[in-house]
């Protein structure tokens, strides 16, 4: 290999490293500790503060799924066709699918405590299929670690990607045309929860065949920002008029709601593109060695120490509360650096399972 395609290999996979740390760090926005209730969030939707948080969620977490969907379908292709099925599966299960459940029933454990024996109002085991459910959601959401259907949904996609990656081109257009028109008909089958991801994963996949991550790393950042720009402001309008005005567009808003992901995955990627060649590019893949643990926990972090800090900050429409919900990306950030350290000089072995493999070994991107 030359010096330059070696030089743009690694360009490539430390931008794939940061647009996933990106990606991460917005669903932290859009889970934000608040201090409110859905109802009195509703109530005040058009307050500043809470447009500040509508902006944030939106311009930083709408990219998260299709950002991450697309990077691992993206990853995938190179393991998948050198892999046999089972050792390629039972690899995607320990990296995937053992930190999730692991995950969730620490947060069962946990956050269920603090809720039982504490102030903390948050969900707790209420029935043996609750707990079944939350530990692995198979049939719905989870109601405290609501991030993981992405990761179970990722799994389902794992199982289909030895057949994707062989896939012919007309084949993977097929699959992303049923998963657009299932994602658009809110039709609900528990083979996916979002079934969104199945469409990014296919995407990242079609991506690697067609070189569209480096064609698109090459165009200007106001050419990759204009899809997103001319979206921004009726995504901004819709979300805050809430799921009301969702409910009654259901199908309109889901068909917009890819469109606006996917212009926002293109942009952030861009922007990862650019931060792959700057003077920080080897600060923030060493960071993203703890971006997997970070999807983990950040939920887990948030219900727990979201309302001590409140204590001090106020909920949302207090004084300091903006300040608090800039700041809390970076907040979980630096807890879960703190807390992957701990893990890895006390059990590297732990620290490897519950970050995925991420840790206990040489920073590497992987799907």
């Amino acid at each position: 290999m030359t010096e330059p395609a070696r030089e743009a290999d690694g360009r490539l996979s430390t931008a794939i490293a940061i647009a996933r740390l990106i990606g991460i760090m917005g669903i932290v926005y859009v889970h934000a500790w608040t201090g409110r209730t859905a109802e009195e969030l509703a109530a005040v939707a058009f307050g500043w503060q809470a447009v500040l948080r509508t902006v944030l969620g939106e311009v930083f977490g709408r990219s998260a799924v299709p950002l991450l969907g697309m990077i691992s379908g993206w990853l995938v292709v190179s393991t998948a066709t050198r892999q046999d099925y089972g050792p390629f599966l039972l690899g995607k299960a320990r990296t995937i699918l053992l930190p999730m459940v692991l995950w969730n029933a620490i947060a069962i454990l946990l956050v269920g405590a603090a809720a039982t024996f504490g102030d903390l109002k948050a969900p707790t085991p209420t029935s043996i299929g609750w707990t079944l459910n939350e530990l692995v959601p198979l049939v719905q959401a989870n109601d405290v670690n609501v991030q993981m259907p992405f990761l179970r949904d990722l799994f389902v996609c794992m199982m289909l990607a030895p057949v994707l990656v062989r896939a012919s081109t007309a084949w993977l257009a097929l699959v992303a045309l049923i998963a657009v028109v299932w994602s658009v008909s809110g039709v609900h089958v528990p083979l996916l929860l979002r079934p969104q991801i199945l469409l990014f994963f296919t995407a990242g996949i079609a991506a690697r065949r067609f070189g569209v991550a480096e064609r698109v790393a090459g165009w200007s950042v106001a050419l990759c920002a204009l899809p997103f720009v001319v979206m921004i402001a009726p995504r901004l309008w819709t979300a805050l008029l809430g799921n009301a005005f969702f409910d009654a567009h259901l199908h309109l808003m889901a068909a917009f709601d890819i469109m606006f992901r996917l212009a926002s995955a293109v942009l952030f990627w861009r922007f990862a593109w650019a931060l792959a060649g700057s003077n920080v590019a080897d600060r923030l893949r060493g960071i993203e060695r703890y971006g997997f643990l970070a999807f983990c926990d950040h939920l887990v972090l948030l219900w727990l120490f979201g309302p001590l800090i409140g204590l001090a900050t106020g909920a949302l429409g207090a004084g300091l509360y903006p300040a608090y919900l800039l700041v809390q990306p970076l907040l979980v950030l630096g807890v879960t650096i703190v807390l992957g350290r701990g893990l890895m000089a006390l059990s590297p072995a732990v620290a490897r399972v519950l970050s995925g493999g991420r840790l206990g070994r040489s920073a590497s991107v992987t799907a």
